[in-house]
C-alpha cells in the first residue's frame, strides 16, 4: 500500500476555501498552496471558480511553483431541471476546458439540487431521473471532448445523497463515481461496501472522516450542514467513525490507481495565525496515511 502515498492530493476546502455564499473567511491562495506543499501533498483540486488562475498556462505555472499538479475539480451541476440545463452545461464546458488544459483527467460532478445550501434532501421523480441521466450523458460528452472523465460525487444535500440514490445511479448508466468517504457515511451509506461493490466505477476518492455524534445531528435535522462543518463535524483522518483504512485497502487490492484527495471541509471565521489553523489537521491526516502505509 505504500504506493498510494504518491497519490495523495489536497483540496482547498480543507483550508476553508469554498465558493458557497457566506461560507466563511477565505484564506489567500498563496498560503493555502504553500501549506499544502509543506504538508507533503503533491497535487490539488481546483477549488471554487476563480480561486486559482483561470488561464491554463498561468494555472500550470502557478501550481508548478509550489511543486503541485492539478488532479480534479468539484463542478456543481443541476441536471434534472430542463429549464436550467443550458446554463449548467455551459458552465461544465468552461470548467472542463480549464481542468483539461491544466492537466487534470477528472471532473468531479456535484449533482446539485434546486434548493439552496445543503439542508434539504431531494427525491427525484421517475421523470426527473430520466432527465438527469440524459443530461448526465450529455455532460459526459462535453467532459470527454476535453480529455476528462466525469465522476459523480454523492453529496449530502444534493440529488445523489443516500445509498438508494447511488444504487439507482449505478444501475442507470455507466458514469464514474467520486467516492467521498465522509458524504457517503453522512448519507447513511458504507463507503467500504461501495468500494467493494463497484471498484471499477470509482475514478476519484475524497478522504473525509466524520464525528458520529455531529453526523447524527445533521442527519436528523437538528443541526444544519454548515453549522456541523463549523462545529467540527469533519475531523482529521483516523479520528472519526469512517473506516478510512478499509476503503483504501479495498481499492488498492482492486487495482485502483487514481488520486486520494484529503478533503476535510472547514469554515473559518478569520485568518489563522502562522503555523496554526487547517494545516495542523492536514498534517495529522497525512501522518495517519503514512502510518497506514507502513503498517501494510
Amino acid at each position: 500500500m505504500k504506493d498510494f502515498l504518491g497519490r495523495i492530493a489536497g483540496a482547498p476546502i480543507t483550508w476553508g476555501v469554498d465558493g458557497s455564499p457566506g461560507w466563511g473567511y477565505l484564506m489567500d491562495r498563496d498560503r493555502v498552496m504553500r501549506e499544502m506543499a509543506e504538508t507533503g501533498l503533491s497535487a490539488t483540486e481546483l477549488g471554487p471558480d476563480g480561486f486559482l488562475p483561470t488561464h491554463p498556462e498561468n494555472l500550470k505555472a502557478y501550481l508548478s511553483s509550489y511543486g503541485l499538479q492539478l488532479v480534479g475539480g468539484f463542478v456543481p451541476a443541476l441536471l434534472y431541471r430542463p429549464d436550467r440545463i443550458e446554463a449548467e452545461l455551459a458552465y461544465v464546458g468552461r470548467a472542463s476546458r480549464q481542468l483539461g488544459a491544466g492537466g487534470s483527467k477528472i471532473l468531479v460532478v456535484g449533482p446539485s439540487s434546486h434548493f439552496d445550501a445543503y439542508d434539504r434532501s431531494v427525491e427525484m421523480t421517475d421523470d426527473e431521473w430520466k432527465v438527469f441521466v440524459s443530461n448526465l450523458a450529455e455532460l459526459e460528452d462535453i467532459v470527454g471532448r476535453e480529455g476528462l472523465a466525469a465522476a459523480v460525487h454523492p453529496h449530502w444535500g444534493m440529488a445523489i445523497e443516500r445509498p438508494h440514490h447511488i444504487e439507482r445511479l449505478l444501475d442507470s448508466c455507466d458514469v464514474g463515481i467520486c467516492l467521498d468517504t465522509g458524504h457517503i457515511y453522512l448519507g447513511g451509506g458504507d463507503p467500504v461496501e461501495l468500494a467493494r461493490m463497484a471498484p471499477d466505477r470509482v475514478l476519484h476518492v475524497h478522504l473525509k472522516d466524520v464525528d458520529p455524534v455531529a453526523a447524527e445531528q445533521v442527519r436528523s435535522g437538528a443541526m444544519p450542514f454548515r453549522r456541523g462543518v463549523i462545529e467540527g463535524m469533519f475531523v482529521p483522518l483516523g479520528r472519526g467513525a469512517v473506516d478510512i483504512a478499509g476503503v483504501i485497502r479495498v481499492l488498492e487490492d482492486k487495482g485502483y490507481q487514481g488520486w486520494y484527495v484529503l478533503e476535510q471541509d472547514k469554515s473559518l471565521a478569520s485568518e489563522p495565525p502562522p503555523g496554526e489553523g487547517p494545516v495542523t489537521d492536514a498534517e495529522t491526516s497525512v501522518e495517519y496515511l503514512r502510518r497506514l502505509a507502513n503498517a501494510h
